[in-house]
């Protein structure tokens, strides 16, 4: 069975990328561009994960906190090209699985899903 991925990207493009890449190692992938969206598929369970671009979408140590509180079960994964977000400091600390840079490099994203996964079967 193909693992799910939640992709917050409000950049179109980026996101259709970032799917496909996704898409080609067997994952399947919902796509949203605001956290509403987000709130809502997050209630879907069955998610491998969700990554978050903090490049194009406004996120707070609050919301972070929230949707790992909220779905414990999902890691959450962070992208963007700023290598320090002081603003998310606390989140990135205690609620982000991992913080990865753009572009994201394809063998990075993939080791940190494998993580997740051997983690979840275990």
């Amino acid at each position: 069975m193909k693992k799910k991925i939640l992709v917050m990207n409000a950049n179109s493009q980026e996101c259709k990328n970032l799917c496909a890449l996704l898409d080609q190692h067997h994952f399947m992938t919902v796509s949203v561009n605001a956290i509403p969206e987000l709130e809502i598929n997050f209630k879907d369970s069955g998610y491998a994960a969700a990554i978050l671009d903090l490049d194009t979408i406004p996120v707070s140590n609050r919301i972070l906190k929230e949707l790992s509180v909220k779905h414990p079960d999902v890691p959450i994964l962070c992208i963007s090209t700023q290598r320090f977000h002081p603003e998310l400091q606390n989140a990135i600390r205690h609620h982000v699985y991992a913080c990865l840079n753009k572009p994201v490099d394809p063998d990075e994203l993939f080791f940190w899903l494998k993580s997740i996964c051997e983690e979840e079967d275990s």
